[in-house]
């Protein structure tokens, strides 16, 4: 047998060897979209109307459903917050309590959010003495 035949079977391993080393795309485990430069764009803008972000992160979680890709920590958390800046408190305290259920490790903060939400606002407790 010539040494170019008894090498082949070498070479043959050595490819699918390589083939099988090589590292698989593996998916992205949330779906993150434009998320975090949104969300870096409203720290920037404190008091900026909400109701742009809150239709475009609306519409990413809307995608994300469709294709069956998780959204990410926190997601829900800011656009409870924008809900909020909006006027729509039970929308926040329904993201804020998605949230919770999504990510356990942020029950502490979404407690602190939800708590302030049902305290009663300095207005009212002026009003009832």
């Amino acid at each position: 047998m010539s040494a170019t035949l008894r090498a082949r079977p070498l070479l043959l391993s050595v490819v699918l060897l390589a083939a099988g080393c090589a590292q698989q795309q593996a998916a992205p485990l949330y779906s993150w979209g434009k998320f975090p430069r949104q969300q870096y764009e409203t720290l920037l803008q404190p008091g900026a109307a909400p109701v742009g972000q809150i239709g475009e992160l609306e519409a990413h979680a809307e995608k994300a459903r469709a294709s069956g890709a998780a959204l990410p920590p926190g997601f829900r958390a800011h656009l409870g917050m924008l809900k909020l800046g909006a006027g729509d408190v039970e929308a926040a305290r329904q993201l804020w309590l998605a949230e919770k259920a999504a990510f356990p490790e942020s029950t502490p903060y979404m407690d602190q959010l939800l708590k302030r939400l049902n305290a009663p606002s300095p207005a009212k407790k002026d009003t009832a003495t």
